[in-house]
């Protein structure tokens, strides 16, 4: 049975130790500088785990280590692990936009490098297990770290994809583009309807059920055939009075977020088959607005 070795008591590194399955991978060591997430969390660890601080650790093998902590140190734990453990088989660390290099100290112990990123929300660790469970897992690195890997996610119950070390940050781009900028453009869209009187929880609450209910359009249609309304149809006359009314009542910021998606919805309007034509003019009065925005 692998051995386990995770550097990192916070919301990732103790979701995974609680939630690989203990007849498949046996989680050994748990080295950690903060315990702050970790005392509510310490009695739901197997006994046989060492539970140890950096500056206590005993040393020992790991045939799997994960380097759970946050970016700017995740570096620097890979070359405290080089000096502290006798030997590693494979080293993975979290994080979605950097990439598996980031751990090439620990090649001096012969480990095969890689990244396992959750594409999934972890609040709190006992949650690991249930958020893991269906969640997609880009994985990335040497060859052989990539299949080692991808065996860890679906003992998960997670499933792995892997791209390229060269397109890892770009991946991270598209999460937070789809996550991230997802709630910043429906606070955009909140703030729109606070404007025209609606309380700010109210406006949540009318909304949601329409962003439901496109991204279940989404889950089951490309992304032209998914998208409704005004640009979908190239509807001329609705966009200028759009635009009329959030140059008048918003602020800019409202406008070239609600133009520059523009210019993209129109282009999924292309592919749906809209008249041409009124793209094209739709088109052109996107731009006309943008350039007056600059």
């Amino acid at each position: 049975m692998p051995t386990v070795s995770i550097i990192g008591a916070g919301r990732i590194g103790l979701a995974l130790a609680l939630s690989l399955p203990p007849d498949e991978y046996q989680v050994t060591h748990l080295v950690y500088r903060g315990r702050k997430m970790l005392d509510a969390v310490a009695g739901l660890l197997p006994d046989h785990v060492k539970i140890e601080k950096v500056e206590e650790f005993s040393g020992g093998n790991a045939d799997i280590l994960i380097v759970a902590v946050q970016d700017p140190y995740i570096a620097a734990a890979a070359d405290w692990a080089a000096n502290s453990f006798d030997a590693v088989k494979y080293a993975y660390h979290t994080s979605g936009a950097l990439q598996s290099g980031l751990l090439c100290a620990l090649k001096d112990l012969g480990a095969s490098l890689g990244s396992i990123h959750p594409l999934v929300s972890i609040s709190e660790p006992a949650s690991g297990k249930e958020r893991f469970n269906g969640a997609y897992f880009c994985v990335e690195g040497d060859p052989d770290a990539v299949k080692t890997g991808r065996e860890l996610v679906e003992a998960l119950g997670g499933l792995p994809f892997a791209i390229d070390t060269r397109f890892k940050t770009l991946y991270h781009a598209a999460a937070v583009t789809a996550c991230g900028h997802l709630v910043a453009l429906l606070d955009a869209s909140f703030e729109m309807l606070e404007t025209c009187g609606v309380e700010r929880d109210d406006a949540k609450r009318i909304l949601m059920p329409l962003v439901s209910s496109t991204i279940a359009n989404l889950s089951r249609q490309e992304t032209a055939s998914a998208m409704t309304g005004t640009f979908a149809r190239a509807d001329v006359e609705t966009f200028s009075k759009h635009v009329a009314a959030i140059n008048e009542l918003c602020s800019e910021e409202i406008m070239e977020i609600y133009l520059l998606l523009g210019e993209r919805a129109l282009k999924l309007a292309a592919e749906k088959g809209a008249n041409p034509d009124r793209i094209e003019t739709m088109r052109s009065r996107v731009a006309f607005a943008r350039a007056k925005l600059r």
